[in-house]
């Protein structure tokens, strides 16, 4: 297989514990942040109720009542994953993080940059909540750190986006990456494959239409359902059906054929809180999909990029 050089593992696709191998030269960690942010989808000035696939419940720190400090947050991660890792990236996690005037922003991530071996951040949001301050206030820090934006977005069809309740069209999400483009800012941009009146030639087009903007990383994982959410009581009525793992293993090894090589696979699977978790049963075993994903690329004598065609 014409592997690219910069993949340093046994996988056919540059994972993020490669990237940051190779920038660094050592294990870098994500340390999972909740700093109280909350979602225009749920608060009301987008839409109240949120994604139809999201409990609304936020971290398990906010469930067990006042959040600890960013600096408190940070020193317990560091805490769990020193063994594995020497540096730190600081990931603004649950819910929206630049929902909030830049004021704020600005206080919450000097704090966790001021922590040692922190070197950079991850700011989960959602593409109508990038405004000109919010990528000024990024782009500074980007001088000196190493700064990833992860933005939602599921789908690039507007048809599921207004059906999951997204509360933004992928006109906002192109505004939000145009904005951010450029100025040193990795983005990082989540997608969802089994969503409700998608096939695969929907999932396809988004990777397609991804590879082809300046997109630095991206998430892909598979729907899933839960209780207390409008999607797990469609999913208990028997209105929707879940995906196979048959078929979430194929659509994700053609995904990852349309992706550009170097472009970075920050996430293949995920899971829910198993107290609430109805289906599919097979997403709770991660390692299993991702061997399988593994293992159909090597089926194929395939790997990530193979199908990429750069588009003027």
């Amino acid at each position: 297989m014409p592997k690219p050089d910069f993949w340093k593992n046994n996988k056919r696709y540059y994972d993020l514990k490669s990237y940051w191998r190779n920038l660094f030269g050592c294990n870098v960690h994500k340390l999972q942040i909740d700093a109280g942010f909350s979602c225009p989808n749920r608060d009301g000035y987008v839409a109240v109720g949120g994604c139809i696939y999201c409990d609304g419940r936020g971290s398990k720190l906010r469930q067990k009542g006042i959040l600890p400090s960013v600096t408190e947050q940070i020193a317990s991660g560091k805490k769990y994953y020193k063994p594995h890792a020497s540096k730190f990236v600081a990931y603004f996690q649950t819910f929206t993080n630049t929902y909030a005037p830049v004021e704020k922003l600005r206080e919450l991530y000097k704090e966790a940059l001021a922590q040692e071996d922190v070197i950079g951040l991850s700011i989960g949001t959602r593409p109508d909540c990038i405004d000109t301050y919010v990528v000024e206030l990024l782009s500074e820090h980007a001088k000196k750190y190493h700064i990833w934006v992860e933005l939602g977005l599921q789908s690039a069809n507007d048809q599921t986006l207004q059906f999951i309740n997204r509360g933004h069209n992928f006109q906002q999400f192109t505004e939000s990456v145009k904005l951010l483009a450029g100025n040193g800012i990795n983005i990082c941009v989540h997608i969802i494959i089994g969503l409700p009146g998608e096939n695969d030639k929907d999932v396809l087009n988004t990777a397609r239409t991804l590879a082809a903007m300046p997109v630095n990383g991206i998430k892909i994982h598979s729907l899933l359902a839960l209780d207390g959410t409008v999607l797990g009581e469609m999913y208990k009525k028997r209105t929707i059906s879940m995906i196979t793992k048959e078929q979430y293993v194929s659509l994700a090894a053609d995904v990852l054929e349309i992706l550009p090589p170097e472009m970075v696979i920050q996430r293949l699977t995920a899971d829910g809180y198993r107290d609430i978790f109805l289906a599919p049963d097979w997403a709770m075993n991660k390692l299993d999909v991702l061997n399988s994903i593994n293992k159909e690329l090597e089926r194929r004598d395939s790997y990530q990029g193979k199908k990429y065609r750069i588009t003027s």
